[in-house]
């Protein structure tokens, strides 16, 4: 029998009888300390499109990283707050259990906002970069790097990491072609994920590898469920940019366009960092 896919291991959800859902890390998503941020977001979503309560299709989604998550079981809460008649308002808690004190925690909390989309007057008004194909763009070698960069398959266009780390000042923006590794088809889930697999800003404008973790992360879903499926398993085209790094923290933004360029979601993360 296939094993599932890695994100898709990660996503299965068990049901408790008061709503909630236990759920646990996979180690396919490693990253320095705990799961990489990008999957743990994309749980966070999932358990709310999950609730047999959820109403339409995601808007929004932010996450806020309070605490480390430690590998092993996670307990989501999700509860929708208020339920307009085409919008829906959640608040999720991850918590976890203190293996010294033996009490759940909350290490993480998101709010997500879902919304019954209409035919209306439609239009980007931010056009996909010229850059050339995926296949034309040399893949990244992520063989000996942290486990969870295993799970993409990258390909560089422009704005890469330093070759050499010697502290001079580079430009913030970076652009590739990234899918998921193995090839998944494209849904909201995944969509969050790949929305914070950009490396952090701070080291390539220092050209230096500091300590960071991100404080907060906020995605915009401007896709609805039918450009996704159009998409299917293609690479879609990023870009990410900083506008300040400024006292320990650095804003983080990103676009996510589909291979017809038009706008799948656009990001916005505020980073700490560390000397």
């Amino acid at each position: 029998m296939p094993q599932p896919h890695p994100l898709d291991a990660m996503l299965q959800l068990q049901p408790q009888p008061d709503g909630s859902f236990i759920a646990h890390t996979h180690g396919g998503y490693a990253n320095m300390v705990g799961p990489y941020g990008g999957a743990t977001a994309a749980l966070l979503l999932h358990s709310v499109l999950q609730h047999p309560d959820c109403l339409g299709q995601p808007l929004s989604l932010t996450v806020n990283f309070a605490g480390p998550v430690q590998d092993g079981a996670m307990h989501l809460v999700p509860r929708a707050v208020r339920t307009n008649r085409s919008t829906q308002h959640w608040v999720v808690e991850l918590r976890q259990t203190n293996t010294t004190t033996g009490q759940e925690e909350i290490t993480t909390t998101a709010t997500v906002v879902t919304a019954v989309r209409r035919a209306t007057f439609s239009a980007d008004a931010v056009a996909a970069p010229t850059v050339p194909a995926a296949a034309d763009c040399p893949s990244v070698d992520v063989r000996r790097a942290m486990t969870w960069l295993q799970r993409y398959d990258w390909r560089a266009i422009s704005g890469n990491l330093p070759s050499v780390w010697d502290d001079s000042l580079h430009p913030t923006q970076s652009q590739l072609w990234v899918r998921d590794e193995p090839p998944r088809p494209l849904d909201f889930a995944s969509l969050a994920a790949l929305c914070d697999v950009f490396f952090p800003r701070v080291w390539l404008r220092r050209a230096r590898i500091v300590p960071v973790g991100t404080v907060s992360f906020t995605v915009y879903f401007h896709a609805d469920s039918a450009q996704l499926a159009a998409q299917g398993s293609a690479h879609v085209l990023g870009q990410a940019d900083a506008q300040a790094l400024r006292n320990g923290f650095f804003d983080q933004t990103a676009q996510l366009w589909d291979t017809q360029g038009q706008l799948l979601a656009t990001s916005h993360q505020i980073v700490y960092y560390k000397e």
